[in-house]
């Protein structure tokens, strides 16, 4: 089996991440990097115990595969694996038997990277029979056999639906389609079945002409029934406190005062904010929903369906590396005061410690830019456009600038501002200008380039800090920093690094394992955090060329991540399934204890 593994005794002692530091995200002191391990030999890790191999690869609809394989689900009672297939014209679900898996099917090629497969779809489900719409998301729910899916519409602003099929018979049957709202972006299961979960993103229209707001769907399961109807929370209550969420650390980037084809925009917070994942807490209680853009958490009691808010401030990145160039010539780390990062974590998940709930969070950032159609220019510009684009259009609202062409306080004057330091960064416009002066004393980049701990009161309990652009720097060289669909190295570093954006978290013995998936960079961190006060860097592997001028081989782009403990996988060992969005491939890792 082919595994790409760093071997991290010497980065574990040098390394350490942001403990206790408050809730407001500064990391702590910078770790001295170890020496490079070895990548692409097989063998343990002799800190860990544990080894990682590659078992089990599918790739779907090789001919096209970008789309094929985003997000997938495991059905423990037959050891299947649900992957939806978003690459062609209609939504459906392939459906790929997880229970053999025959090792001469992969073979590493002179780089040491397998593109062969062993795994392959026997069954797809064709969503668009019983469901109009886009495939989002899927969920399975062990206790009554049941799969969820989250089903957009066409039409922006209109409700989505989730679509439920019984999955206990030979071959998955419709049920019935419960009406959520708009763009339902993903969709889970409490843990005991009784309860699904929806997040509703709610995004603007490209001119925002059509603003849904953001929403919570609730959809309870009795004895295996489902309701007809969801209960849906909103976030209206807030309208009026925005100037309060943005003083705890939350943020809203619209172009509310603007006329964009003929019509006043006016955006409350409801309509801003766009609920993006779920988990829920191990006890059924409470429901832990990111909003990405908005740098948030809301937190849903599910006894009564009380919604909070949860701000996530930001991260200093003053004491911390950091590589902000594209255009700097390859690895170039510095440390900057006045940079700032928003968290705004996609991926979330959630485990308990000493009976109380942590939060965990992938923190990949996310920009706002939207786009309309116009002719050309001249009617982009009349019609309230900022400019054209001959191939995206008119752009009707972006939060996004680089560094170098905002003006800069005094406190910046240790930089040129250039392609050789901050100068090429994506920083936020709608931070950082306290006094509305046309001067940035703050920028605020997307993003933290890692993963955080958070405990229930909002409170940073760990951050990996810069670890993941460090380790990534020091096993990938040249070809760090790279992008999801091409071989050219530190091309990421001015726009969110490696992007952490999967999660998933598993128990491999008693440990508690958190795996983080890199999604421009293809490769997943490995971290123990059984005690979240006390959490160790693991692992790192990967299944990806990164010859610069070569063609992209191997998994790209993981997007989606299943965890599935030793009891319920054919191997007896703990498995991660893994959804590469720009392969198309299904990968599926083992994780080995050594006896």
């Amino acid at each position: 089996m082919c595994k790409r593994s760093l071997l991290t005794i010497s980065l574990i002692a040098g390394l350490s991440g942001c403990v206790l530091d408050g809730d407001d995200g500064i990391a702590g002191a910078q770790g001295v990097t170890g020496e490079q391990g070895s990548a692409g030999l097989a063998g343990q890790n002799a800190q860990s115990a544990l080894t990682v191999s590659l078992i089990g690869r599918g790739v779907l609809n090789a001919q096209s595969p970008e789309g094929a394989a985003e997000i997938v689900a495991y059905h423990a009672q037959k050891q299947w694996i649900y992957a939806i297939n978003s690459s062609g014209d209609q939504a459906v679900i392939d459906i790929l038997p997880a229970t053999d898996f025959a090792s001469e099917g992969l073979t590493p090629n002179a780089q040491g990277v397998v593109t062969t497969t062993n795994l392959a779809s026997v069954m797809t489900l064709r969503l668009n029979e019983n469901t109009a719409g886009d495939a989002n998301s899927i969920a399975i729910d062990e206790h009554a056999q049941l799969l969820a899916v989250a089903m957009a519409a066409k039409v922006t602003g209109d409700k989505g639906h989730i679509a439920f099929y019984d999955i206990s018979e030979e071959a998955p049957r419709f049920i019935k389609n419960v009406a959520v709202g708009a763009l339902p972006d993903m969709v889970t299961f409490s843990h005991d079945g009784k309860k699904v979960v929806v997040a509703n993103e709610g995004e603007p229209a490209g001119d925002y002409s059509v603003d849904p707001e953001g929403s919570i769907s609730i959809i309870d399961v009795t004895e295996g029934v489902i309701a007809d109807a969801a209960v849906s929370l909103n976030f209206t209550a807030y309208n009026d406190k925005q100037a309060k969420l943005e003083a705890k650390g939350m943020v809203f980037a619209n172009p509310t005062g603007r006329t964009i084809n003929g019509k006043l925009i006016q955006t409350s917070v409801a309509m801003d904010v766009e609920p993006e994942y779920v988990s829920i807490s191990k006890d059924n209680r409470y429901a832990y929903v990111s909003l990405q853009e908005n740098n948030a958490i809301a937190v849903v009691d599910l006894t009564d369906n009380s919604l909070t808010l949860m701000g996530l401030g930001f991260k200093d990145w003053s004491e911390l590396m950091l590589d902000a160039s594209d255009k700097d010539g390859g690895v170039n780390f510095n440390k900057y005061p006045g940079l700032m990062g928003m968290y705004q974590p996609d991926t979330l998940s959630s485990f308990t410690w000493k009976g109380a709930n942590f939060i965990v969070t992938a923190n990949e950032g996310d920009g706002r830019e939207y786009f309309f159609n116009t002719n050309d220019e001249a009617a982009c510009l009349n019609q309230g456009g900022l400019e054209f684009d001959e191939d995206d259009g008119c752009l009707a609202y972006t939060d996004e600038i680089r560094a170098k062409d905002l003006t800069l306080g005094n406190n910046f004057s240790y930089l040129n501002n250039d392609n050789n330091d901050i100068g090429r960064l994506k920083v936020s416009t709608v931070k950082g200008d306290a006094d509305n002066d046309g001067v940035y004393e703050q920028l605020y980049t997307y993003g933290a380039r890692s993963f955080t701990i958070w405990d229930e009161n909002g409170l940073v309990v760990f951050d990996s800090g810069d670890q993941i652009a460090r380790i990534t720097a020091s096993v990938h060289g040249a070809a760090f920093n790279n992008d999801e669909d091409e071989n050219e190295g530190d091309t990421r570093s001015d726009a969110k690094g490696a992007e952490p954006e999967a999660l998933a978290l598993g128990k491999v013995g008693d440990r508690q394992l958190a795996f983080v998936g890199l999604e421009r960079m293809g490769g997943i961190m490995m971290y123990d955090i059984t005690n979240p006060y006390n959490v160790q860097f693991v692992d790192y592997f990967y299944n990806r060329g990164t010859l610069e001028g070569e063609d992209i081989t191997g998994d790209l782009a993981p997007e989606g991540m299943v965890f599935v403990p030793a009891e319920q996988s054919a191997t007896a060992n703990p498995l991660l399934i893994v959804g590469n969005e720009i392969s198309g491939s299904i990968a599926v890792w083992e994780i080995a204890q050594v006896q």
